[in-house]
């Protein structure tokens, strides 16, 4: 009897949270691929992973094309599958990778959405900061475009791990890798309010690890921050999608265009490749070439 589809999955996912440390987050993404191609391969009636063959491969990935899944997540699909089967490979779980021939998706290169200098103050006049609700808010929001932290980084930030006085942040990012960020003068201003006049009501004497805490006494759910910041950006009328991870755009993009170096934005980001971080000079660039367009009398 050859090694089963469950148990295949199960022993990669194992492989990938301890073995190579990716975050829970980046696991559960992997998990929810392959639940979706198991599920595929049983329709199928293949039950093992040495029957999986390149057509099986091939055929999901039309079927995903099929329910309107964007290219992107087709790729990301094949991505997943892909390192299962090198991972089987590997370990003699298997004699050949069914996906060893099969391209990815192509992709285009769609630029990050971003907020403007003025969306940006707007956003950050948002928040009441006369109740510690809004104190927070705004420490948080100040934070992240300060930054350019993930949503996780900034909920996952404990009262150890930031230095005020000094103005820097240890992050534990993607991959368990730590880092170090700077925290600009407004930002260390802002959080110093909240801790002063508004933490104190959350924490209640209890002296609890995480830096940013619910009115309830717990650490914030990456939900909760998306929630709070799209409410803010409707309510002073901001009509793009705004979430954390815009505000990391932004903070990656405003560096760049005032001229900070790519390596530096790299290491704030904690991109482990620098191809990751250059799609925000392609943006700089396009940006640049929207004002020569607007106001050049050849353009």
């Amino acid at each position: 009897m050859g090694l089963g589809l469950e148990e295949a999955c199960d022993l990669y996912l194992d492989h990938v949270k301890i073995e190579r440390g990716l975050a829970q987050n980046t696991v559960v993404s992997y998990a929810f691929d392959l639940t979706k191609f198991r599920a595929f391969l049983v329709a199928a009636k293949v039950e093992e992973v040495g029957a999986v063959e390149a057509r099986h491969v091939l055929r999901f990935l039309v079927e995903l094309a099929e329910a309107g899944v964007s290219v992107r997540t087709q790729a990301r699909h094949l991505v997943t599958v892909r390192g299962l089967f090198r991972y089987l490979r590997a370990e003699r779980r298997v004699t050949l990778d069914p996906t060893a021939e099969i391209d990815r998706p192509q992709l285009g290169s769609p630029l990050p959405v971003f907020l403007t200098l003025d969306e940006v103050e707007r956003l950050l006049a948002a928040p009441d900061a006369t109740n510690p609700r809004g104190l927070r808010d705004l420490a948080m929001i100040e934070t992240l475009y300060a930054t350019g932290l993930r949503v996780t980084e900034l909920i996952s930030i404990r009262l150890g791990d930031i230095n005020l006085a000094e103005g820097f942040v240890v992050v534990l990012g993607k991959g368990r890798k730590q880092r170090v960020v700077p925290v600009g003068e407004a930002a260390r201003d802002r959080i110093n309010d909240y801790l002063a006049a508004a933490r104190p009501t959350f924490d209640r004497g209890r002296n609890l690890p995480p830096l940013f805490l619910s009115r309830l006494g717990r650490g914030l759910t990456r939900q909760s921050v998306w929630q709070l910041i799209g409410g803010y950006a409707r309510a002073v009328g901001i009509r793009k999608a705004i979430s954390p991870h815009k505000l990391r755009h932004s903070f990656a993009t405003h560096l760049l265009e005032r001229g900070a170096e790519l390596r530096a934005v790299q290491a704030m980001l904690g991109h482990a490749n620098i191809g990751t971080t250059q799609i925000y000079t392609h943006l700089s660039s396009q940006r640049l070439k929207d004002v020569v367009k607007r106001h050049h009398p050849r353009a």
